[in-house]
């Protein structure tokens, strides 16, 4: 039990829906990544892309536990939109000719290519294009 009464399970479950609900995803097209780093925990938002099959990482927070890394991912979502650039990067799996689309949030391209490339080997893809979208 926590100081205020819940179970912990109960608020990494209550948080992991309002981010999943929030980012109209299903949980099959998301995986709640926790490490434990430096007396507390990591959190990885990883996606995944049921058109192409690919997954992506989405955004990582910290936390002192893992109901603070959720909550800080929860802050994250509820904001991201207004506070980060879109971007568009057209890629293909090497060896193939198929063009994919995917979409990214980010303060920067450097940021955007970390999350693009998080987990896999960079030798694997081909990026075509990376383009900045324009503000809506």
């Amino acid at each position: 039990m926590n100081s205020d009464g819940t179970n912990e399970h109960f608020q990494i479950a209550t948080h992991q829906n309002q981010i999943k609900e929030h980012l109209g995803l299903s949980e099959d097209e998301m995986v709640f990544e926790f490490d434990s780093i430096d007396g507390g925990w990591r959190l990885n938002l990883i996606t995944i892309n049921s058109a192409h099959s690919q997954s992506f990482l989405f955004h990582s927070t910290r936390g002192m536990d893992k109901v603070g890394a959720l909550g800080e991912m929860l802050k994250y979502v509820l904001s991201y939109r207004e506070k980060e650039n879109s971007y568009t990067i057209q890629w293909a799996i090497r060896g193939t000719s198929f063009l994919e689309t995917s979409y990214f949030r980010g303060k920067d391209i450097s940021q955007i290519l970390d999350k693009f490339y998080y987990g896999r080997d960079r030798n694997t893809i081909q990026i075509y294009a990376i383009s900045l979208n324009p503000i809506t």
